[in-house]
């Protein structure tokens, strides 16, 4: 059965996630110690017995997910159901990479436990910024308002479905954001608790600094189809996919482009490899026959292999 597997990004995170697929596997407990070693955090601890404060730090959260969706994969691959393709949210495109052969597991953790503190640090050094779950707007919509009402400080961020975008931006460019989408019609307009305004031109003391960090690292052809945040699109070229990890930093994701790409590849079995279903839940706006199936836990994962 031809199956893609999605990978959630930041976000999806919880105190506990994987611990069963940990428990259950050897070859799991043997990717947390890789990933630990790679890191150089204990995410064992970090993630089954940390507090949920440690674990929403961009510098830990990253890391973490990475590894927690990079179990769910493995364990996939370990009771037969073998990914043609690989497609990722955000920081979940990390674990696509690994999936489609493009970076080996070890040098994925290292370069996302370096991203996550650049990102950390680029929120920091900004001043006061953050994001806004805009709901029941378009996104063309939401692009008029911001440009209607003048506003250069925040921009759309995720493209996540057609009734639901997040804006980043600073403090004062996402009030005025907030009240420039509820005047356009939007239902509502939520602050979300985050560190920073990922996906734009705030996080670019990260992206400069990631930029610096990926140029001797080597990105292989991938060996499945891969989808990328930045285009929206398949891609099929690892330069380009290294130069587009650089840019999804400062770039919005395109996930509505990339769930077309997708559909349009005509796949049989869709997969949310990871914890939570947020994945599934926007793949539903797309109206497609195929539902996206949960694969985060040991329960769904059995479950799909019968």
């Amino acid at each position: 059965m031809k199956t893609c597997i999605l990978f959630p990004g930041q976000g999806a995170q919880s105190i506990g996630m994987g611990k069963d697929l940990y428990d259950g596997f050897a070859s799991v407990r043997k990717l947390f110690e890789e990933a630990s070693d790679a890191s150089k955090i204990d995410l064992a601890a970090l993630i089954f017995s940390g507090t949920e404060e440690d674990l929403k730090q961009t510098r830990n959260t990253q890391v973490a997910l990475a590894l927690v969706d990079s179990a769910a994969a493995l364990c996939l691959r370990e009771r037969g159901i073998a990914a043609d393709g690989a497609a990722g949210f955000s920081l979940g495109e990390w674990a696509a990479m690994t999936e489609a052969g493009v970076v080996p597991f070890s040098e994925m953790i290292r370069l996302v436990a370096e991203r996550g503190a650049l990102m950390d640090e680029a929120g920091r050094r900004s001043g006061g910024s953050s994001m806004t779950a805009v709901l029941g707007l378009e996104p063309s919509a939401i692009e008029a308002a911001l440009k209607s009402a003048g506003i250069d400080d925040a921009w759309i961020a995720n493209y996540n479905a057609p009734g639901q975008s997040v804006l980043s931006g600073t403090e004062l460019g996402l009030s005025k954001a907030e009240d420039a989408v509820k005047a356009a019609g939007a239902k509502r307009a939520i602050r979300l608790k985050v560190s920073g305004a990922f996906h734009s031109p705030i996080m670019r003391y990260a992206y400069d600094g990631f930029r610096e960090i990926l140029t001797d690292v080597v990105f292989a052809d991938p060996s499945k189809a891969f989808y990328s945040n930045v285009s929206g699109g398949r891609v099929s070229s690892g330069a380009e996919i290294k130069q587009l990890a650089a840019q999804q930093i400062i770039s919005p994701v395109r996930w509505i482009d990339e769930e077309k790409a997708i559909l349009a590849d005509g796949w049989d079995r869709i997969v949310e490899a990871g914890p939570g279903s947020v994945l599934a839940g926007l793949w539903k706006s797309t109206g497609s026959p195929v539902i996206v199936s949960p694969a985060g836990t040991a329960e769904h994962i059995a479950a799909l292999a019968v």
